[in-house]
């Protein structure tokens, strides 16, 4: 065993051992699937379509068949891991994540969704339980989007989402286009567009995933109910004025862009708050032009990132956003004009749902938390097309995407036990 198993193993309490759910198991598999694009920095290099995305799910298939999963990969390169139910003509239970990373990343983010999931399978085998639904876990292709600057296409694979003709545009950054690259897995166009789900055949997605964030933390709780997952748009704005020398243009006589995309970032910042609590906005990119110490800035391009779990509030934010842009353009004696370059659906997560965990949460002695996602995931995804349920488990200091990212193993087998319970709540209704 590595580094990451010993340091997981540290701590930990034999006490959550049970039920058939090996927190021992889970070390082991989340240290193993950690040496697959090891980096000098201890983080985790799996891009998706990559051979070492390809080396993961390799090994997470052959731990499903050992656990007496009837294992298959679709067109687009998702594995999916099922185990019969008493009804096996009812639609499947679904529940996973993914395994590839960003550049450098950390060994919790996608890993410990489909282990977990895997997990419960593993518990159900040694406790001679079967479902009374079919159960399939599922391990979703390049859902971090590293190899094309935007990911999910797994999951938008088995959805039917997304304009293939787009999509045949990407090109990764060794020249490679998204043909190519399929081409290059093993796939194909035609296999990627064929490995559409029809609506029959899944009843729910289940997903666990790591915070990402300190809300857990900060409540001292393992893991916690995500109640939605927050839909992005972005918005590009350009601020034009005048360049001009910044000795010579007295400053009644100015037309400051920077001036004025800085009074609309700060009011930016504002809004959210004032619409609702899971809504947020950030300007995270800039660009001045031209961008010389002594002249006046004659054009600024900045991006403002709205999400929120509503479609209604986020909308509304939306709006407010455009019109405070015009807003300060019009104080500011400068012009502004502005391009939606992205908006995707918020996916809430339904209130029964929510419900059905909460008696989960309470029937494993934790106390039930809610709290929104501010990231995209799968569920996203596949929540436009069937519901969804999301568990989020602790992160240390909401480290995410980085070697440092961690999520004691403690928390993480907790989690696995209120999977468990909820599956089985759903698989027998």
């Amino acid at each position: 065993m590595g580094m990451l198993y010993d340091k997981l193993m540290k701590g930990y309490d034999p006490a959550h051992q049970t039920d058939g759910i090996s927190g021992e198991r889970l070390a082991k598999r989340l240290d193993a699937i950690s040496e697959i694009g090891l980096t000098e920095d201890d983080g985790s290099h799996r891009p998706g379509f990559s051979k070492t995305e390809k080396a993961a799910k390799e090994l997470v298939s052959d731990w499903m068949r050992e656990a007496g999963l009837d294992v298959r990969q679709d067109g687009a390169g998702n594995i999916f891991g099922r185990i019969a139910g008493k009804n096996d003509d009812h639609p499947a239970i679904l529940s996973g994540s993914h395994l590839d990373s960003v550049p450098n990343g950390g060994h919790f983010d996608g890993p410990l969704g489909v282990l977990s999931a895997l997990e419960v399978a593993e518990a159900w085998r040694e406790t001679g339980y079967q479902p009374e639904k079919p159960y399939e876990v599922v391990v979703f292709t390049d859902e971090e989007g590293a190899r094309f600057n935007g990911g999910l296409h797994g999951s938008e694979a088995v959805v039917g989402k997304g304009d293939i003709e787009e999509k045949l545009k990407l090109v990764d950054q060794d020249g490679m286009n998204f043909s190519e690259v399929l081409v290059d897995s093993g796939l194909s166009v035609d296999s990627y567009v064929k490995a559409k789900r029809s609506p029959e055949e899944i009843e729910m997605f289940a997903e666990v995933h790591i915070e990402q964030g300190k809300q857990l933390e900060r409540e001292g709780l393992p893991c916690g109910i995500v109640t939605g997952i927050a839909g992005p748009c972005w918005l590009e704005f350009t601020f034009t004025g005048e360049a001009g020398h910044a000795g010579n243009t007295p400053m009644n006589d100015r037309k400051d862009t920077l001036v004025a995309a800085s009074a609309f970032i700060g009011r930016v910042n504002e809004l959210p708050g004032s619409i609702s609590d899971s809504a947020v906005a950030t300007v995270g990119k800039m660009q001045v032009d031209p961008n010389g110490v002594n002249v006046i800035p004659g054009s600024v391009t900045l991006y403002v990132d709205i999400r929120d779990i509503y479609k209604e509030t986020r909308d509304e934010l939306i709006d407010r956003v455009m019109a405070l842009a015009k807003k300060v353009a019009a104080k500011h004696q400068v012009n502004v004009d502005h391009v939606e370059k992205m908006r995707v659906a918020p996916v809430p997560i339904e209130e029964e749902t929510q419900q059905l965990l909460e008696e989960s949460f309470h029937e494993k002695a934790i106390k039930p938390y809610r709290l929104p996602s501010g990231a995209g995931h799968d569920a996203m995804i596949i929540g436009e097309k069937w519901p969804v349920a999301m568990l989020f488990t602790k992160s240390k200091n909401g480290i995410s995407h980085n070697p440092a990212e961690w999520s004691d193993l403690n928390d993480c087998v907790q989690t696995v036990h209120v999977l468990k319970n909820f599956l089985e709540k759903v698989s027998a209704k």
